[in-house]
């Protein structure tokens, strides 16, 4: 037996609705001429209504619809930084050589305006930090990125990160950098061809990092301004930061 979807038993009834009310029209005022002649006036507009209905109104409703997953998943994204991103941008950038020009550049303040967020991206977008070997220990961050493996896993298992490219393609790196860490027993020896491979993964890392958080930022000081007070507070690239409020 072939059953017959909703939506074409509810065309049917429509299609045949205005068959019977054409036909009650006829019968009352026996004029099938003007009928007919509104029935091709009403076609000639079919084509404008179709590119109304399917490319406008779609557009609009499709573009809110995306605006409502993108503000969902920036609570997911401060669940991230709340829970790994922020630990992993202290303990990566104090290790940069260049550690105070980018404190400089990301001293955020509540006064900043969108201008300088706009600056500080188009920094951020062509900086590399040279990381310092001597500061910098590998078996720490490993740690780090392994005691919080699950829960990045199960960020990606979320299936609106495909409206996020660039988030998802920071959780990709952040786990390509676990698997690689940890494939290496001691990581107090490495060769220093080994040390330079490791590093690329560590700026690729960072750079997302960097990047996503100050998106991030702008995000919490246009939408939720108490938020944004706490985040501007605990700013990860601020070694002195503090939540508690003081002069």
């Amino acid at each position: 037996m072939v059953r017959v979807s909703w939506k074409i038993k509810v065309a049917l009834i429509l299609a045949l609705t205005s068959g019977l009310l054409s036909l009650v029209h006829i019968l009352v005022f026996h004029d099938a001429g003007t009928l007919f002649f509104y029935l091709a006036l009403d076609l000639v507009f079919v084509p404008f209504q179709v590119l109304l209905v399917t490319v406008i109104i779609e557009q609009l409703l499709n573009e809110r619809e995306r605006r409502a997953v993108l503000k969902k998943l920036n609570m997911v994204i401060g669940a991230f930084f709340s829970e790994v991103g922020s630990t992993l941008i202290r303990h990566m950038a104090k290790t940069c050589a260049d550690f105070s020009d980018l404190q400089e550049r990301l001293s955020i303040t509540t006064k900043w305006t969108g201008d300088e967020y706009k600056t500080a991206m188009v920094f951020i977008e062509t900086y590399e930090c040279r990381f310092d070997s001597q500061k910098f220990r590998l078996d720490r961050l490993r740690g780090i990125l392994v005691a919080k493996r699950v829960f990045i896993l199960g960020l990606l298992q979320n299936a609106n990160l495909l409206e996020h490219e660039r988030f998802s393609d920071l959780l990709w790196a952040i786990c390509h950098l676990t698997e690689e860490l940890e494939a290496r027993e001691n990581l107090d020896t490495l060769p220093p061809l080994d040390l330079e491979h490791l590093e690329g993964d560590i700026q690729r890392a960072f750079g997302l990092l960097t990047r996503e958080w100050l998106s991030y930022m702008e995000h919490l000081r246009m939408n939720y301004p108490y938020m944004y007070s706490l985040a501007v507070r605990i700013n990860p690239f601020n070694p002195k930061a503090s939540a508690i409020v003081g002069p």
